[in-house]
């Protein structure tokens, strides 16, 4: 005679099913027809926001905005490009971190330091108008 699985096993499989479904919304895309740059101009805030030499992610736009020299911009795609999920921290030196799988990227060129992505962000174009970012 077969005995029920206790109550802690249960809960446990539960939790590991729902944590897995949690994980696996976290690394896909936020839609399938979502575009992974702006179809259209995007204000993002101040130029003087981006520091030279440095950059500034727009985690909420999907987008990161580097300035490599005085007045010159570099705007990318903030979504890996390995399973789409969107950056979560820029280090100088380490540059554009995905927090899922570990990827890195140059946040003045979009290549891929560190994999397991295998395709540089997606560029996207910026200017500056009257002194704030527009990206698109």
């Amino acid at each position: 005679m077969s005995q029920a699985p206790a109550r802690r096993t249960v809960l446990q499989g539960a939790a590991l099913v729902g944590a897995a479904g949690l994980g696996a919304v976290a690394c896909s895309p936020s839609g399938k027809t979502a575009s992974p740059v702006p179809t259209e101009p995007v204000a993002l805030g101040a130029a003087s926001d981006v520091p030279v030499g440095g950059a500034k992610l727009y985690r909420e736009q999907r987008l990161l905005v580097s300035q490599p020299t005085k007045g010159q911009y570099k705007c990318f795609g903030a979504a890996c490009t390995h399973q789409g999920c969107v950056l979560d921290k820029i280090d100088k030196r380490e540059g554009g971190h995905c927090p899922c799988h570990g990827s890195r990227f140059d946040v003045t060129t979009g290549a891929v330091l560190q994999g397991p992505a295998t395709q540089p962000l997606p560029e996207v174009p910026v200017k500056v108008e009257g002194g704030k970012l527009i990206a698109g």
